[in-house]
């Protein structure tokens, strides 16, 4: 495989400020976050329970960007800090919902409306309400391409570890 000249790769240019944009984000954004006593992961659990009824761990996980392994001990904090609790469902015990407590919203509206604010002149400083749309559509795009390709390879290695191995053929048994 040939070499790609570095200097003149379309796609080359864009990943470098892609990454550089969100590394610069992801230190604005966490360092405004802790400010406010959370942690990235927590603030982002009250912020998708804000303004609902709950949701089921698995919804949290399908909605946040925490991952399934962290969720847990994230919600363990949570509830000991008095911001959320576990509901059982009535029509199927197995299954609980998380709620946010009197004090888990007071947070919510009081963090939440802070956060935006205190984000959104970066974004107003460097973007017009057309570009955001813009790029937003982009970015959804190369998301949706690299998640095709990592759905593909961890349904594959679902498949993998479905497989028993078979039995080593000895020469004797050939």
């Amino acid at each position: 495989m040939e070499l790609p000249d570095l200097n003149d790769d379309p796609y080359l240019k864009v990943l470098r400020p892609l990454v550089e944009a969100y590394l610069a984000f992801e230190l604005i954004d966490n360092r405004h976050i802790k400010s406010l006593r959370l942690t990235p992961s927590q603030f982002d659990v009250i912020a998708t329970l804000g303004d609902t009824d709950g949701r089921t761990c698995s919804e949290l996980s399908a909605r946040t960007l925490v991952t399934k392994g962290t969720l847990t001990g994230v919600l363990d904090r949570l509830v000991a800090k008095g911001f959320i609790r576990r509901d059982s469902m009535k029509d199927d015990r197995r299954c609980v919902k998380i709620r946010l407590t009197q004090k888990g919203d007071k947070v919510f509206r009081d963090t939440f409306a802070a956060h935006i604010a205190f984000i959104r002149p970066f974004f107003e400083r460097a973007l017009s309400r057309k570009d955001v749309d813009v790029a937003c559509a982009l970015l959804i795009r190369l998301r949706d391409s690299f998640r095709e390709e990592a759905g593909a390879y961890a349904k594959l290695k679902r498949m993998k570890s479905r497989i028993r191995p078979d039995s080593t053929v000895t020469s004797s048994q050939a």
